[in-house]
């Protein structure tokens, strides 16, 4: 059993209020792309769990908290995983998350085909706010906590994206630390519905505000992505990773800064 899980950027993220349960109501789109980790799972003799790629810090892991909550709907045999790491960690493009929601479908695929995607949504909801996006993936708005979802639809046909990483992990505390909430605005479904072309001046997301605070060489490379073209360019979730949206192939980019990893999609 083996499948590929994607990642997703956001177009544009407002930090509304602070919920009563401690989470932060928000309201982004997020976009699936084609650039993925590797997931498989083999029925075993013993539960076992490796990792190859690129390190994922910390003690937590997804993969299993999905393997256990889908254990809860259905009994299925003993399974040991293998992830191939290639999506960072820290970078706001919902790796993990993404990783979640597709063992959930990997399991639901080979084992309980008649499990249909709102009920696995829900699984997913219970593991992470993100993952439930990638049970559907493609472009939908985001609402609640993250898990509360809709269709969306922006022309983005042959437009390409390129991604670029300066290798800093940025948690979700960090981000949130000198945030202000702020639900007293134009809506963000409102300016999506605007033409790309108009995004830059009206299109934001609020982590940038203390994230780019704290490290000014991102704000450098969202400048190196207008110079070389783009039509829209920001921070994806939490941080760190930047993004450009250009209407074509762009030529190689000159970074003002050391980056780890640049990706060119095309959409």
């Amino acid at each position: 059993m083996i499948n590929f899980p994607t990642c997703k950027i956001n177009l544009g993220l407002h930090v509304l209020r602070k919920r009563a349960d401690g989470y932060h109501a928000i309201e982004t789109a997020m976009l699936e792309l084609p650039f993925c980790d590797v997931l498989e799972a083999m029925e075993s003799q013993e539960a076992a769990f490796t990792i190859s790629g690129l390190e994922v810090p910390g003690s937590g892991n997804l993969i299993l908290d999905a393997e256990c909550e889908f254990r809860k709907y259905k009994a299925i045999p003993v399974l040991s995983f293998h992830l191939h790491k290639m999506i960072p960690m820290g970078g706001g493009l919902g790796g993990g998350s993404s990783d979640a929601a597709f063992t959930l479908k990997l399991l639901r695929d080979r084992y309980a085909p008649e499990i249909g995607n709102e009920e696995l949504k829900n699984m997913a909801a219970k593991i992470g706010s993100d993952c439930a996006f990638f049970i559907d993936g493609g472009l939908q708005f985001a609402e609640g906590r993250g898990e509360v979802m809709s269709p969306l639809w922006v022309d983005l046909k042959n437009c390409y994206v390129v991604l670029v990483n300066a290798g800093i992990h940025v948690s979700t505390k960090e981000a949130y630390d000198g945030m202000v909430p702020d639900e007293n605005r134009v809506s963000l479904k409102s300016i999506l519905e605007k033409p790309l072309a108009e995004w830059r001046d009206s299109l934001v997301n609020d982590f940038e505000v203390s994230v780019f605070k704290k490290y000014p060489e991102l704000a450098e490379l969202k400048k190196d992505l207008y110079a070389h073209g783009a039509m829209y360019a920001a921070m994806t979730g939490s941080g760190s990773t930047l993004f450009g949206i250009f209407d074509s192939h762009p030529e190689s980019i000159c970074w003002s800064g050391e980056v780890v990893y640049e990706k060119y999609l095309k959409l």
